[in-house]
């Protein structure tokens, strides 16, 4: 019943948001359905035993308000909201309208009991005791605003980076192009910024990430590869440039898309340090162990159900949130 028009949907998307090829979304629902396996959810949720026992089984509306960025990157919080026994209130972006409520309506079908659960509002949010809001910087702070009176989560912009220390292999440096060019290094856990060593050369990087060329033809990353490269120029900006990455030497985190900024340094006990400074700015860290709790090259778009936006537990606050 659901799954020709899932097809239908999926090769659709990119009508309803440019960005959302076929071979984004498909890699977006292959990535949830690999952490969706019966043993990887009660892994998850068995840390929360005390939790969901001292849980006083009051059923809260819980507001949701998603971002549009990658396909599906609301359904983490989704997700949250049903499994500790709440009630959804979504409000999806415009620019991801029509995946999560169709995989809504399958589950509706699949369990009855989860039709009460779930509703998507398009006008204002009204009635709800708790708020999970993801938006940039400047809808953040109207969202603590808005909602200061009631128990939130609200999520700002964060960026992800790479530390390399000249030893990677080709490999490492084929995978690190995974996690810059994946959803075309729109969502927080693409890799935007890399740190390298004084001296470093980037010729095997550069070498490595050529199996991405192929990035250049699609229209809307060209128009900003061309857009942000002028940019770049005519501000006199010293660039390395391979004709669909334009990599330049800048100690901002958050770098246009189809750039990717770099910094050097001297001391990785230094740079631990200042990363650790920085955590709120950062979503994670990709490195071969380089840098405390960083993830292997190539999996930044493949987290695990316990893999939190931001480091906050979602399930812990809304268990114990009155």
């Amino acid at each position: 019943m659901f799954f020709d028009d899932f097809i239908k949907l999926i090769l659709l998307s990119q009508s309803h948001n440019g960005w959302y090829t076929p071979e984004q979304v498909y890699f977006a629902i292959k990535s949830w359905a690999a952490a969706l396996t019966e043993e990887n959810i009660t892994k998850w949720l068995s840390q929360y035993a005390t939790e969901f026992a001292q849980d006083d089984k009051t059923e809260k509306n819980v507001a949701l308000i998603l971002a549009g960025n990658i396909p599906l990157v609301g359904f983490h919080d989704f997700l949250s909201v049903l499994v500790t026994g709440n009630k959804a209130l979504i409000k999806t972006s415009s620019n991801d309208q029509h995946l999560l409520p169709f995989l809504a309506k399958y589950l509706i079908f699949a369990d009855e009991s989860l039709k009460d659960k779930i509703t998507f509002v398009e006008g204002k949010l009204e009635n709800f005791d708790i708020v999970i809001a993801t938006g940039s910087n400047n809808t953040a702070r109207y969202f603590e605003y808005y909602f200061k009176d009631k128990p939130s989560i609200i999520r700002k912009n964060r960026n992800s980076v790479a530390v390399l220390n000249g030893k990677e292999t080709k490999e490492d440096l084929e995978n690190l192009g995974e996690d810059i060019f994946r959803y075309f290094g729109l969502g927080c856990r693409n890799v935007s910024k890399i740190f390298v060593p004084k001296g470093y050369s980037f010729d095997a990087f550069f070498e490595a990430i050529f199996k991405y060329q192929d990035v250049i033809h699609y229209e809307k990353y060209a128009n900003n590869y061309d857009y942000n490269k002028a940019v770049f120029l005519m501000s006199n900006f010293k660039l390395l440039d391979n004709g669909f990455l334009t990599i330049k030497e800048d100690p901002s985190y958050a770098s246009p898309i189809s750039s990717v900024f770099y910094e050097f340094y001297e001391n990785i006990d230094e740079l631990q340090t200042r990363l650790e400074a920085d955590a709120e700015q950062i979503q994670c860290i990709v490195s071969n162990n380089l840098i405390k709790n960083s993830i292997p090259f190539g999996q930044t778009q493949n987290p695990q159900l316990w893999d939190y936006a931001d480091n906050v537990d979602t399930i812990t606050f809304l268990l114990t949130t009155k």
